[in-house]
C-alpha cells in the first residue's frame, strides 16, 4: 500500500472541498449584501453634462458632410454636422481630458464598411440630436487594424447619447458599440442591426429616451471579457419597443431595472446573473425564457429578486419558462403575472414576501412549487403564441 499516495490524494481532495465551500461561501455573501438594498449604485450613473439634452452652440465648429470626405476631430469642443452624403466617417482622435460633443442637426450617413463615427481616443465624447438624422452601414465592417470596428457609431472611450430628436440607424452587424460605457439619457432610436442594437463592454445605462429596437441577436447587451463583475446593464426610464433573435435585454452581470415601459418580444426576455426589478411596467413574449437568471458572472450567485413593477410574461408552448432562475428567487413587492405550461423554475431558494403573483389567469397565494433543472441562456428561434 502506498502510504504517500493516499495521504496526497486526501489532501487533493480536501483542497477541492475547501475551494468549493468558499466559493460558494463568497457568492453567497455577494448575494447578501445586494438583496434589501440597490443592486448598483444608483447616485453616480449620470453627470449633469449626460442629463441635458442640448448643446451650447456658441463656440461651435459646423460641418455639412460631402461624399467620399472624412472629418478628423482632435480637440476639445462642440461640432455640429449637417448635410446628406456617402463614404463619409467622422473620427474623433482627441486628448486623454478632452470631452468633445458631436451634434447630428439632420444629417444623413451612408457607408459601405466603415463606422460613420469611430471614436478613437478622447476623455468622453456626446453624441446629441438636435434634428432627426440617419446613419446606416449596408455592408462587411472593415476592421482597423486589430480593432474590430463592428458598429455604426463605434467607440473605445465613454460615450453619451443624447438629445431631442431622432437618430435612425440600419447596420448590418451592430449599431451603437462602447468599449467603456454607454449612456443614453434622452431622444428617440429607432435602429435596425443584423447584430446588437446597443452593445457596450462595462456597462449600459439609460436615464430616459424612446427606442424602437430590432436587433438579430440582443437589442441590449453589456459584457466584459476581463471583468465579469462589469458588463452590467442599468434602466431607469425610457420607453422601449424590442424585438430580437436571442435576447431583449443581457446584463452579464446585473440588470437593474428602476423604471420605464417595455414591450418585448425576444427568446429570452431579460437575462443577467443577477436581475432585480424594482419598477416598471414590463411585457414580455417569449419562446425560451421570460427572465432568466443564469450563471454568467461568477463575481455574483444567479438571482432573480422583484421588488416592484407589473411584469406581464407570456410564453411560447414547449419546453419554456416565465421566470427560470439558476439560484434564488425573491419577490418582495410588484405583480408578476405569468401565462405558459411552465411558469416558475428555479434551483435554488424561493421566497414569497409580498406582491402579487398571477398564474395562468389565477392569483395564487405562494410561489408554485420549485420546477428545478437548470436552463436558459441559448434564446430558440421562433415566435411566442
Amino acid at each position: 500500500m502506498n502510504i504517500k499516495k493516499i495521504f496526497h490524494n486526501s489532501l487533493m481532495a480536501a483542497a477541492i472541498v475547501l475551494c468549493l465551500i468558499l466559493s460558494l461561501t463568497v457568492a453567497a455573501s455577494a448575494t447578501e449584501e445586494i438583496t434589501g438594498g440597490s443592486a448598483l449604485d444608483t447616485e453616480s450613473m449620470f453627470t449633469d453634462r449626460d442629463l441635458e439634452q442640448t448643446a451650447d452652440r456658441k463656440d461651435a465648429v459646423s460641418y455639412t458632410v460631402k461624399s467620399g470626405e472624412d472629418i478628423h476631430i482632435s480637440s476639445a469642443g462642440v461640432y455640429v454636422l449637417t448635410g446628406a452624403a456617402s463614404d463619409v466617417t467622422v473620427y474623433i482622435e482627441a486628448g486623454d481630458e478632452d470631452k468633445v460633443q458631436l451634434v447630428l442637426d439632420g444629417v444623413t450617413i451612408t457607408n459601405e464598411d466603415f463606422p460613420c463615427v469611430y471614436v478613437k481616443s478622447a476623455d468622453k465624447v456626446f453624441i446629441t440630436t438636435g434634428a432627426d438624422s440617419a446613419l446606416s452601414v449596408t455592408g462587411t465592417f472593415t476592421a482597423d487594424g486589430e480593432t474590430n470596428t463592428d458598429g455604426v457609431i463605434f467607440s473605445r472611450e465613454d460615450l453619451t447619447l443624447n438629445g431631442t430628436a431622432k437618430l435612425t440607424i440600419s447596420s448590418s452587424n451592430n449599431g451603437v458599440v462602447s468599449k467603456d460605457d454607454l449612456k443614453i439619457t434622452g431622444g428617440t432610436y429607432e435602429i435596425t442591426a443584423a447584430s446588437k442594437c446597443f452593445e457596450a463592454n462595462d456597462s449600459i445605462r439609460v436615464a430616459d429616451g424612446t427606442f424602437t429596437l430590432n436587433a438579430g441577436t440582443d437589442a441590449l447587451h453589456a459584457e466584459n471579457d476581463e471583468d465579469d463583475a462589469l458588463g452590467w446593464v442599468y434602466i431607469a426610464g425610457g420607453s422601449f419597443a424590442i424585438e430580437s433573435g436571442d435576447d431583449g435585454i443581457h446584463g452579464e452581470s446585473i440588470v437593474q431595472i428602476d423604471g420605464g415601459t417595455f414591450d418585448i418580444s425576444a427568446g429570452e426576455g431579460i437575462e443577467g446573473t443577477y436581475i432585480q426589478i424594482n419598477d416598471g411596467e414590463i411585457t414580455i413574449g417569449s419562446w425560451d425564457d421570460g427572465v432568466n437568471g443564469a450563471a454568467k458572472s461568477a463575481s455574483y450567485w444567479p438571482t432573480i429578486e422583484i421588488n416592484g413593477g407589473y411584469i406581464t410574461i407570456v410564453m411560447a408552448s414547449g419546453d419554456t419558462d416565465g421566470v427560470d432562475c439558476n439560484g434564488n428567487l425573491i419577490i418582495n413587492g410588484g405583480t408578476i403575472d405569468v401565462s405558459g405550461m411552465s411558469t416558475f423554475d428555479y434551483d435554488g431558494s424561493g421566497q414569497y414576501n409580498g406582491g402579487t403573483i398571477i398564474v395562468n389567469g389565477q392569483q395564487l397565494s405562494s410561489l408554485p412549487s420549485q420546477m428545478g433543472g437548470a436552463s436558459g441562456g441559448m434564446g430558440r428561434r421562433g415566435r411566442w403564441g
